[in-house]
């Protein structure tokens, strides 16, 4: 019998900005029998203000650290493959689905808003923090955790409006890309596993909301406002948890890797339109007065490109269903 056991912990960045794309974000940990439990890490420990919800410990502006975590996790073998020289090159090793799956949506002529490159590098604080997390990584392995595999989906705006023409809500895209990313993990780990999401949007009863699970047979195991949990044979369980980032230890970790994700896909954008005007401001793409200035200030300019308003902002007509 095996001594170890897979586990998964999920999150979703940029789940209601204005601007950029939909992060979805899950870890895979294979966990010895002995190792120490992952439903709680110790917030007041040095590596507790460096892992966590990423909300917490990442400003806008500076995201080194999350930085840090993905440039270590794809250097430890975590990502679908170890190059990581790059900006570039990292987003590529963590994203479930290829370069080409990813721009499949794009006109010929948009690409250059969310896939330049021009002028991207590491910043030098992740440098510096990127030994000191490599260490936390080591310490998660001696306490029995061992960090197998780390995969995001990126759903762009694009997609978010191909989804609500088709009557889906935000919350159930966020769901499906969770399911998704489930799914390949417990692929990739070859046995059932314990996967805690963090709640996607008010829901309770997640089985009317399923699609890659859907129809699938599985055992209702508790639907209460903190927590509902379903045992999938073949697959093991799944859990939706109240603030999970702050307290599971690869939910955490997710979180702080898709928000790397967001915040390079999101710098593209605002970096597209500071290469014609370099007094635009820098934005966090989120519902505040000054990305509201810079979506009024790059109007002209995206009308000149032909730019479509679904491959740059947030389709309004988007539905938040509950179950």
């Amino acid at each position: 019998m095996s001594n170890t056991t897979f586990h998964i912990g999920a999150d979703e960045n940029g789940l209601g900005p204005r601007l950029g794309p939909m992060v979805v974000t899950a870890v895979l940990a294979k966990l010895a029998s002995n190792s120490a439990s992952l439903a709680s890490h110790d917030r007041k420990s040095e590596r507790g203000g460096r892992l966590g919800d990423s909300k917490g410990l990442v400003a806008f502006g500076d995201h080194s650290l999350a930085e840090a975590w993905a440039r270590a996790l794809v250097a430890r073998g975590a990502g679908r493959h170890e190059r990581g020289k790059t900006p570039d090159e990292l987003l590529d090793s963590v994203c479930l689905d290829p370069r080409e799956e990813l721009q499949r949506p794009c006109p010929s002529h948009v690409i250059g808003q969310c896939w330049n490159t021009e002028g991207e590098g590491f910043s030098s604080r992740a440098d510096t923090l990127l030994p000191i997390v490599t260490r936390d990584l080591d310490e998660l392995a001696e306490r029995g955790i061992d960090i197998v595999a780390v995969r995001s989906i990126v759903v762009c705006n694009q997609r978010l409006a191909e989804a609500a023409r088709d009557g889906k809500s935000r919350f159930q895209v966020d769901l499906h890309a969770m399911e998704r990313l489930v799914l390949a993990l417990r692929d990739l780990g070859g046995s059932d596993v314990n996967a805690v999401c963090g709640k996607v949007g008010g829901y309770r009863q997640y089985g009317k909301a399923f699609g890659p699970l859907a129809g699938r047979l599985h055992t209702t195991l508790e639907e209460s406002r903190q927590r509902s949990a379903y045992h999938f044979p073949g697959l093991g369980e799944l859990s939706f948890v109240v603030d999970a980032d702050a307290s599971h230890v690869l939910v955490g970790l997710a979180s702080l890797v898709g928000k790397y994700v967001r915040e390079l896909t999101m710098s593209r954008i605002v970096q597209h339109y500071r290469r014609h005007d370099a007094s635009l401001p820098v934005v966090s793409g989120y519902h505040d007065p000054v990305t509201r200035r810079f979506v009024a200030l790059t109007e002209a300019r995206r009308q000149e490109e032909g730019i479509p308003s679904d491959c740059f902002e947030r389709a309004k007509r988007a539905t938040n269903q509950r179950f």
